[in-house]
């Protein structure tokens, strides 16, 4: 079967999976972790525990703020030492539940076992509230909560539910090796995803630089006997796992300007959030831990950790060795999309998939000079955008003109950055200018329902 990739852009980092033969092992377990409630996209979380409550793992700590938010609960047992802020990895406050840990107690009805349960519940409505109740959200980068997701607005219908099993950010290795390791649970979990859709088809989409992957999800989906699931070759090919690329590869169809991918009839999950997927629903077992890849080559050991949500940075690091002196930045993620950590003392969030070590001459950026007009951000953009023009529209401060060419529809990949000869540091610039027309879109509308409102009355 021919490899697939998307028809717009794109570029080709070496992928340096050095981490790629480190099975995932369970991190210890801190003296105290600090659990966010932002650490999806949304409304924040509203706690529900006070100092001194006692908590197991697996408990609610923290209720959803709105429908567009998650549940949050304990990763470990223990007590409760404070509700309150404390600091980001990008050095920002943020209100975080500390806990002090006492044992490893769990909560009463989630199954530890590694018993496979393959049964699918007929009810897709009762599979949905028990991803909304373990609170699972998108593990893939984005963090948006999996239950709204899966609930379609009115006239939208999914037709495909794509797995993303391509990890094409450079480094990372975690989805690799839970596809290996995992590979049943993830299978299972995206079945589950079929039936909450209302038994479409399935389309795991693995890039062509993880064949061993590739045979064993194939394997596993014969096995279990799921004809409507298939195994799709990718391209290697950044960003070949952004959501809209991969609709694009898998589906041949392009989401428009501002859309949802279910405006096209798909919905697109991460590897690990299927594996989350199955164990809220076939085990109880709510997202309290995701798998970390810890990677440079400035480091004498690579690693993928299983790791509890809350769970200090610095004590990832201490299990690989400590900082090494030849490092000069820490990421959390890949080198195309991650963030610098200012922070190590930052505790982990759902989200968080890696933690990337640089040095400093990998991290130099050569000097910046005039932009020469050849159009190579623009070629490389996978969104079709046209990053020089963004980048001096960003500059000038000109919100209508950055509407007008779309720049909300920016990705962040990075791809003009990466390929632009003159060096200018173009994502920098378009990604605060995105953000302030997204402010002014959405006051826009707040103004638009606000009006609404008081026509009626």
């Amino acid at each position: 079967m021919a490899r697939r990739t998307f028809s717009i852009g794109g570029v080709h980092p070496h992928d340096s999976k050095i981490s790629r033969e480190c099975p995932i092992v369970p991190l210890a377990i801190p003296a105290t972790v600090y659990i966010s409630v932002a650490q999806h996209i949304g409304a924040p979380a509203v706690p529900v525990v006070a100092p001194g409550d006692k908590v197991k793992v697996g408990q609610v700590i923290a209720e959803p703020g709105g429908f567009v938010s998650a549940f949050i609960h304990s990763s470990v047992s223990g007590t409760v030492k404070s509700v309150g802020p404390r600091k980001d990895l990008a050095g920002n406050p943020q209100t975080c539940i500390e806990i002090a840990v006492e044992g490893d107690e769990w909560l009463e009805g989630i199954d530890r076992s590694d018993a496979l349960v393959t049964d699918i519940p007929e009810d897709g409505k009762a599979i949905v509230e028990k991803i909304r109740l373990g609170g699972i959200v998108g593990l893939g980068g984005a963090t948006f909560p999996t239950h709204v997701k899966l609930s379609p607005p009115p006239g939208s219908k999914c037709e495909r539910v794509i797995i993303n099993g391509c990890e094409c950010e450079p480094y990372l290795t975690s989805d690799y090796r839970t596809l290996l390791e995992k590979g049943e649970q993830v299978v299972v979990g995206a079945a589950l995803l079929q039936k909450a859709m209302g038994g479409v088809p399935c389309t795991i989409a693995i890039e062509e630089n993880k064949p061993e992957a590739i045979a064993h999800i194939r394997e596993i989906i014969g096995r279990l006997g799921y004809a409507d699931m298939e195994v799709m070759v990718m391209k290697m090919r950044y960003p070949q796992g952004g959501e809209k690329q991969l609709i694009d590869a898998v589906m041949h169809r392009q989401v428009g300007s501002g859309a949802l991918p279910i405006s096209v009839g798909a919905v697109v999950q991460n590897v690990a959030t299927a594996l989350a997927v199955y164990e809220a629903v076939q085990k109880n077992k709510p997202l309290i831990d995701n798998s970390v890849t810890v990677t440079g080559e400035c480091l004498p050991t690579q690693a993928n950790f299983l790791v509890r949500v809350g769970t200090p940075l610095s004590a990832i690091l201490e299990a690989v060795g400590g900082v090494p002196e030849s490092a000069a930045k820490i990421i959390s993620g890949g080198p195309m999309m991650g963030r610098a950590v200012a922070n190590i003392e930052a505790a982990t969030v759902k989200g968080t998939g890696a933690l990337l070590l640089l040095t400093e001459k990998q991290t130099r950026r050569a000097p910046e000079s005039q932009c020469i007009r050849c159009g190579k951000c623009a070629d490389a953009c996978p969104m079709g955008l046209e990053p020089f023009l963004l980048n001096r529209l960003a500059k000038a401060g000109d919100l209508e003109a950055l509407e007008e060419n779309a720049v909300h529809d920016c990705i962040e990949c990075g791809c003009c950055l990466y390929s632009c000869p003159a060096h200018i540091a173009l994502l920098d610039n378009i990604r605060p200018a995105k953000g302030a027309v997204l402010g002014a879109i959405r006051a826009r509308a707040a103004a638009a329902k606000a009006a609404a409102e008081a026509a009626k009355k």
